[in-house]
């Protein structure tokens, strides 16, 4: 029972378009097509993007779709599905669309639980206007989070890292975000169907985030018609996947790190969003391309290096040459033989053959051509801005802890643009043991010869020198730091330094990829032993962690990452699933994905919010 959240996903969405009908299982639509108008909302839409293309909704009957806050004009004999979030302005609008009878009758299917006061003025809305009769159903479809691939999800909630570990952030507003979380969490559980045993690192917001969603499906389980029956069987941990939770702070430097993999490089660099991307066209103009499941090429290669990628293109269209020659050399006919009716029954085989064949070699060559054209920009990219030297030389940098200071000031003063600088500058930070003051100094002087607005470095700066001054305080003042370091930085600090050399073991395996690992397996392991674990499904221990059984191994893991994850990430925990022996299934989610621009303007924001960095400068997000 292997969980493939794309598919799954994917199915949810077709039953809803045939308005929750069941589906017949040969075609995939109802069995009687029933013209329809979609209606959603911005978030809806981004969920429906990556699933379901136009002719799809063609399939299921779908003629028109429109957003929910555009003016639309009545189409009076034909139902409309509507998939919205369920907040005020989507139900006022609701009950707008239903009192001014725009359509036949409206199915109303929310992306996640609608809370019942709105419902109850959906209810109070309609029947005012004597427009209830409208209303065909009302749905809670717990779809609220953006499936990428059949192993990625994103929540899609913007900022979460800078809300985590906003000083100025009170306790309702963190309780709010981890609410939110939990949320879209229990959505992608619900879609599954799968309870999981959870795991986390104690104390920050994994733990808040854990602690929340097992009583959320607790108090779920206690309804008749739960969510989770079909997978009410699998009982023991064997059958049950672990769901393994992590703040972005258990490891920085991936969020900030240049990449030269072939997926996070066309992530980072040419800001793929919603598996859908635009660079220059060979012949001027924009060409927007799509890169997921579909594209064989995309799948096979996102985890090579980008010189590999290279080669790989070059083979693939030295063998489409090679093919394409074999059948024009079949359908050539013999020259200059005597012409006779077995050559032509054999000619027209051929012939079948060969028209056969084009579809399929058509559709290589439009592969083999889009990636060539990504390629080309890319390779603009990196010649320009010296991005496989970043990458190298950050890599070094974690290895060995830190650089030689004419090397670090020279690449400051290098190629590339203000991000970049800022980047390496801050990867800096975190792979220096300790903080050489002068250095640091010159970094500053060096990111400010280049406007770089600072913010974002002397936040992590700030973070490094409470890390220091807690190693080496007494245990009376030390306390007195701590509670204002967790004030401040909620639990950020020691996992910013903690223990940089071990973070890349030489083959390049992230401490994510290690810890999950270890949790997989469910051997006793010193790095994980303090883990919290959550089983909803058993009874409530004291202290809410609950006994030993459910240490593994497991077949599959949810891996979730809260505070923004990426491409990076995703590759690792993709290696390390099919270096398995049998190969183990992991599927990877986070808050939302973002490049390292994206985060590392919120560590500028963080900073900024402190108070630090050159003020009246230049903003970094000048690309």
């Amino acid at each position: 029972m292997s969980l493939n959240l794309r598919q799954k996903q994917t199915e949810c969405i077709a039953r809803m378009l045939n308005l929750n009908q069941p589906l017949n299982a040969t075609t995939g639509t109802a069995n009687e097509e029933v013209y329809k108008i979609l209606i959603y909302d911005k978030f809806c839409q981004n969920i429906l993007s990556p699933l379901i293309h136009v002719k799809d909704l063609r399939k299921h009957g779908v003629t028109l779709y429109f957003l929910i806050d555009k003016d639309r004009k009545p189409v009076h004999d034909v139902p409309a599905v509507y998939f919205v979030q369920p907040n005020q302005s989507n139900v006022q609008r609701i009950v707008s669309d239903a009192s001014r009878s725009l359509y036949q009758s409206l199915h109303l299917n929310f992306s996640t639980s609608i809370p019942r006061p709105l419902l109850e003025d959906l209810a109070s809305g309609t029947l005012n206007s004597d427009s209830i009769h409208r209303i065909s159903k009302v749905h809670d479809q717990y779809l609220e989070f953006v499936t990428l691939e059949d192993n990625l999800f994103s929540l899609a909630h913007k900022s979460c890292y800078v809300q985590l570990n906003d000083p100025s952030a009170g306790d309702r507003e963190i309780e709010e975000l981890v609410e939110k979380i939990v949320g879209g969490l229990f959505c992608v559980l619900a879609t599954l169907a799968v309870v999981p045993v959870i795991r986390c690192p104690r104390g920050g917001p994994a733990e808040m985030v854990a602690s929340a969603l097992d009583q959320r499906i607790r108090d779920h389980l206690l309804s008749k018609n739960n969510l989770f029956t079909e997978g009410g069987n699998f009982v023991s941990s064997f059958q049950r996947p672990v769901l393994c939770i992590f703040d972005r702070n258990f490891e920085l430097p991936v969020a900030i790190q240049h990449d030269f993999r072939y997926r996070p490089l066309v992530h980072d660099v040419l800001g793929l969003k919603l598996n859908r991307l635009s660079v220059q066209g060979e012949k001027g103009g924009m060409r927007s391309y799509e890169l997921d499941s579909s594209d064989s090429f995309w799948v096979a290669n996102g985890l090579l290096e980008f010189p590999e990628v290279a080669v790989e293109i070059e083979t693939q269209l030295n063998k489409y040459k090679k093919d394409v020659d074999e059948v024009n050399k079949r359908t050539g006919g013999t020259h200059g033989a005597e012409f006779d009716g077995t050559d032509l029954i054999g000619n027209t085989k051929h012939l079948m053959n060969a028209v056969n064949s084009l579809p399929e070699l058509t559709e290589r060559k439009q592969v083999i051509d889009k990636h060539t054209n990504i390629a080309t920009v890319l390779l603009g990219e990196i010649k320009e801005r010296s991005l496989d030297s970043y990458a190298k030389k950050e890599n070094d940098m974690m290895v060995r802890g830190g650089i030689e200071r004419g090397e670090l000031i020279g690449v400051l003063k290098g190629k590339g643009t203000k991000m970049d600088k800022l980047r390496f500058a801050i990867m800096y930070l975190i792979s220096s043991e300790s903080i050489n003051q002068s250095e640091v100094e010159a970094v500053e002087a060096a990111l400010r010869e280049s406007e770089v607005d600072t913010a974002a470095f002397q936040y992590v700066k700030k973070i490094k020198s409470l890390n220091v001054s807690l190693a080496s305080a007494n245990s009376a003042s030390r306390s007195n730091i701590v509670d204002w370091a967790e004030k401040l930085y909620g639990q950020s600090i020691s996992a910013v330094t903690a223990g940089v050399k071990n973070l890349l073991s030489n083959d390049r395996q992230l401490a994510l990829a290690r810890t999950v690992e270890a949790l997989i397996e469910g051997r006793p392991n010193p790095e994980t032993d303090s883990y919290l674990s959550f089983d909803p499904r058993a009874p409530k221990s004291g202290s809410g962690a609950s006994s030993g059984h459910l240490k593994g191994p497991f077949k599959e893991a949810i891996v979730f990452m809260i505070g923004g994850g990426n491409y990076v990430e995703y590759g690792s925990l993709q290696e390390l699933a099919q270096h398995q022996q049998p190969a183990k299934h992991i599927i990877y989610g986070t808050t939302e994905i973002l490049t390292g621009v994206d985060f590392v303007e919120q560590l500028t924001l963080l900073g900024q919010k402190m108070g630090l960095g050159n003020v009246g400068s230049s903003s970094t997000s000048a690309q």
